[in-house]
């Protein structure tokens, strides 16, 4: 394949994108020990983008022999060119990055990756001992999602890239009932990798009982007053702080749209203690060594101590802005044209310990996971809730709370943060970033002491002070 992309990118006098995908994945679902789904599935074919006249071009198809992929080539310039006739606005330029050459891998195969019906039995065995766990759990579901992907990218640039890349994740999620009330929880994990990396971290058999233990505690908590308070935010929802509300607002098609970060580069954003980073030769899920316009990727630090330093960039903003890209341009399948998209998003850990960063607040709580549900915006405004909730009072944790849900403008929170745990997580890798296709992403970070608005839910079972 590679060999044939080379011909016809060489055979064209236009700047020319050519991406082979192939994906080839599987998914296994049970709910209340039912298999829902146990499918595999593989997508193939090419997606080929012409630059004519300052506009782009794009055609895609799945018959990939010469032939059919010169023809392809064609209208995706002819595409461009009739573009380039009717709009004003044109590219300038592209941003010129390091063009990637050679073969990727950004995994370890396993030779001993269980078989099809091997895992089929492994999760069936899982979502039957979530149920087992006692008559106050009422429902389980498990879900299972891996796809194998080889891409072979050819640019005009000079990118000839062959990358074989694997991605991983779990979602458990378990149902609880006690005296009239209904909880859940939900416990996942995703990485790049396989079976074995997928639970390396946590065995299937303690991520049950996990969410077991989680749906208990909250059915067994009462509600959180709200209001202002000290918290400290776990690694997640670090991640989901630094990929949401803060990581949207810097991609450079968003920032040209008029987000609230535009025009503030040099700016003070955060606190000193506050560095930011997107980075895709981290081990995360969103590890990505080539990105999907040939670019090799490079950390980028989008807040230093503080100040605003960087954007996310495709080549065609990167040359807007005068800066170089750096592997943030990433399409789902081949039918996909490249957009800007974070890869692993995170603040860098501190040198604090989280007992003393409990120890420093007399009145607030330590929040643990995302619940379903939340949203945030270009303004930098979120709103997201929250899985576990446990008061702190007096230096000390006290009582589980539940029905949090944390809001702020992200910025602001950032610059009230005062405390950074030397303990880092990229936790976000299960689920996907949503942004008119999707992408697998990871973010993460330390614990995060800071201030937040937090949404509680008043009644009989309210926390009283």
């Amino acid at each position: 394949m590679l060999r044939t992309l080379k011909k016809i990118v060489h055979g064209q006098d236009e700047h020319l994108e050519i991406r082979y995908h192939k994906r080839f994945s599987t998914v296994i679902q049970f709910k209340n020990g039912i298999l829902k789904k146990g499918e595999r599935k593989t997508l193939a074919g090419v997606g080929i983008r012409a630059l004519v006249d300052g506009c782009w071009g794009f055609v895609s198809t799945s018959d990939t022999d010469e032939d059919s992929l010169r023809k392809a080539a064609e209208e995706a310039v002819k595409a461009a060119r009739e573009a380039a006739n009717l709009k004003k606005e044109k590219i300038k330029g592209l941003g010129e990055g390091d063009a990637g050459q050679g073969k990727f891998y950004l995994y370890q195969k396993d030779e001993q990756e269980p078989e099809f019906g091997e895992k089929v039995v492994s999760l069936q065995k899982a979502d039957g001992k979530i149920r087992d766990a006692g008559e106050d759990i009422i429902g389980s579901m498990v879900n299972y999602h891996v796809f194998q992907d080889t891409k072979v990218i050819v640019t005009s640039s000079g990118a000839e890239a062959e990358i074989f890349d694997q991605k991983s994740e779990i979602g458990i999620v378990a149902f609880g009932a006690q005296d009239g009330k209904q909880e859940m929880a939900v416990v996942s994990h995703g990485v790049t990798g396989g079976w074995k990396d997928l639970f390396a971290r946590e065995a299937l058999d303690k991520m049950t009982e996990r969410v077991v233990e989680i749906v208990r505690t909250k059915l067994k908590a009462g509600y959180a007053r709200g209001g202002d308070y000290t918290v400290i935010l776990d690694p997640r929802l670090v991640g989901v702080l630094a990929h949401e509300a803060i990581g949207h607002t810097v991609e450079a098609d968003f920032v040209l749209s008029g987000s609230v970060v535009a025009d503030k580069i040099g700016e003070k954003v955060a606190s000193d203690l506050i560095t930011l980073i997107d980075d895709g030769t981290e081990k995360g899920v969103g590890k990505v060594i080539v990105d999907d316009e040939g670019t090799v990727s490079r950390p980028t630090v989008i807040i230093e101590n503080g100040v605003l330093k960087n954007y996310l960039h495709s080549r065609e903003t990167a040359h807007m802005f005068a800066t170089e890209p750096r592997g943030n341009a990433r399409a789902y399948t081949y039918r996909d044209e490249p957009l800007i998209r974070m890869t692993n998003t995170f603040i860098k850990p501190g040198k604090d310990k989280l007992e003393d960063m409990i120890k420093g607040i007399d009145d607030g709580f330590l929040l643990v996971g995302m619940d379903q549900g939340g949203q945030a915006d270009a303004t930098g405004e979120f709103m997201f809730g929250v899985q576990e909730g446990y008061r702190i009072k007096n230096g000390e944790i006290k009582e589980p709370v539940k029905g949090i849900n944390i809001s702020g403008q992200a910025f602001e929170v950032l610059k009230s943060a005062d405390a950074l745990s030397s303990e880092f997580k990229l936790d976000l890798g299960a689920g996907y970033c949503g942004k008119m296709q999707p992408a697998k992403a990871d973010a993460g970070g330390p614990y995060l002491r800071c201030r937040v608005k937090i949404g509680g839910q008043k009644g009989e079972e309210e926390q009283d002070e």
